[in-house]
Parts: C-alpha cells; structure tokens; sequence
C-alpha cells in the first residue's frame, strides 16, 4: 500500500485525468462556451482551497454562482446567486471537470477527502485534521456515502477512514460508485443539497 501510495496513486491520477480531459473536452468547451456567455465572460470559478499538508492551491470550476450583491456591495447568498445553468451543471457535476487539471498538476488526486474552504482549517479537531494528509480528490469515500445529505462530523469520519484504508482496490470502487451515482442522479446530488451551510466547529465531547 505504500508503494501505491508514494507512487502509483500519482502515475494513474495523472495517466487517468490526462485521458478523461481529454475524451471530456468537448463537453469542456461547450460547458465552457455557455457559462461564458451567461456569466458575462467568466466561465470559470478559481478559489484558494488547503491541500495535502494544508498547502494552499488554487481549485478550478465551472462558474455556476452569478456575483450579484447586496445594497451595500455584500454578495448574496449562495443560494440566491445559484443560476438555473448552475443547477444543471451541478447536477450532472459538469463543474468537477476543470478539476482533472489540478490533478494533471499534481495539487489534486482523482480520489481523496474533497478540497474545502481555508476558514474551516483552525475548525477541525486534531481527528479531522488527518483528512490533510493525503491530497483532496475530485470525489472522495464522503461523496459516495451521502455527500451533502449527511453531518460534516460524518463527512470527516468518512474522509480519515479513506486515509487510513486507501489502496488501490478501494479507489476503483469509489470510481464506479461515483459513476453510478451520477448516472442515476442519487439523492445527493439533489438540487436541494447544492448549497451547504458552513462547518463552524465540532463540539468536544464531554466526558462523564
């Protein structure tokens, strides 16, 4: 397992992502071309997010959130900026495809504990910290086991059970497991599930 890790996690990420940017591309493009004309030129989405080690690197997406504001210049939640082609566009998860070229980078992984927010890294307990460990993925244990439906306490639980158990056998069940989800538009990735409120903490746990 270390060898795949160390080494071959990276090889195939990289093997995987190249042909899969490369077989996505038209979908890239006219994904692309249509965001660009309803977001007035922005078709994609840059946001500093923690990597392995908590480094910091720039994700990629599709745009799907317009960027109107509030009288006093505030953006508006997200769940008012969402577009109607957002929606779509999550909904077949169109916006993760950018993503293949972070892990051409090497900033990403295909699979791992999804990339989130720089504010939530002093949040996390020194158990969820684990999820930093090994590079955020694409999609990840978490997603295939209720994503957005399910408490952030469980997503980490999900996140640090990966990092301890990956291996080669595991990534290609959550890659087929992935695809059927997406396929079959499970639950989580209901349009109601798109915006998630934010991770404020968890609570220490008090002992007797």
């Amino acid at each position: 397992m270390k060898v795949y890790k160390s080494f071959f996690k990276r090889l195939l990420d990289f093997i995987a992502a190249a042909i899969g940017f490369i077989l996505l591309f038209p979908v890239f493009a006219i994904t692309g071309l249509i965001l660009m004309v309803k977001n007035n030129g922005k078709a994609f989405f840059y946001q500093e997010r923690p990597g392995k080690d908590e480094r910091i690197f720039n994700i990629i997406k599709f745009k799907t959130m317009n960027d109107k504001t509030d009288p006093n210049g505030e953006l508006l939640p997200p769940s008012k900026r969402l577009t109607k082609t957002g929606i779509f566009v999550r909904k077949y998860s169109l916006d993760e495809i950018p993503q293949l070229l972070n892990v051409i980078k090497g900033e990403m992984s295909l699979i791992g504990p999804r990339p989130l927010l720089i504010r939530y890294l002093p949040r996390y307990n020194d158990f969820q910290k684990q999820r930093h460990i090994i590079k955020p993925g694409i999609t990840g244990w978490a997603q295939v086991n209720g994503r957005n439906a399910i408490s952030w306490e469980q997503k980490f639980e999900y996140d640090v059970w990966y990092v301890k158990n990956m291996s080669f056998l595991l990534d290609i069940k959550i890659i087929f497991l992935t695809l059927y989800k997406v396929t079959k538009k499970d639950g989580i990735y209901s349009v109601e599930n798109y915006i998630v409120p934010d991770f404020t903490g968890t609570e220490p746990t008090k002992k007797e």
